[in-house]
């Protein structure tokens, strides 16, 4: 357990998040783009994902690994982030400016990873 308290915080994000995608998921499935077939399987493939890669994170021969899928499963994601921008069905809800927040929070997550890639520069 050599590594950063913030790589184990971000694996749990990830894993909660996954999870939610089997716990609630109809919550995810009416904020998927039209154009992205069998939503009911994509939802629990990027729920499976999710968890998958924050495990990922904790098992240090997997974690490089982990990280480009994080980043590249958020960069995907962008994809559902501007469809809710699309509409107010497409929204579910959530006020437009929390929804334009959400795509530079993508791009943090995204550099949060990114960071990892070599965090010894972040033991003391």
């Amino acid at each position: 357990m050599n590594e950063p308290i913030g790589l184990y915080i971000m694996a749990g994000m990830y894993i909660f998040a996954g999870l939610m995608h089997f716990i609630k998921p109809k919550m995810y499935m009416r904020i998927m783009p039209r154009y992205i077939p069998n939503h009911k399987l994509m939802v629990y493939l990027s729920g499976a994902a999710e968890i998958l890669l924050g495990i990922g994170l904790c098992i240090p021969s997997l974690k490089a690994i982990a990280i480009y899928g994080i980043i590249a499963m958020l960069a995907v994601f962008l994809l559902v982030h501007f469809y809710m921008l699309s509409g107010k069905k497409a929204s579910a809800g959530i006020p437009k400016w929390l929804l334009i927040l959400r795509l530079p929070l993508q791009f943090g997550l995204m550099y949060w990873a990114y960071i990892y890639l070599n965090s010894s520069a972040f033991e003391f």
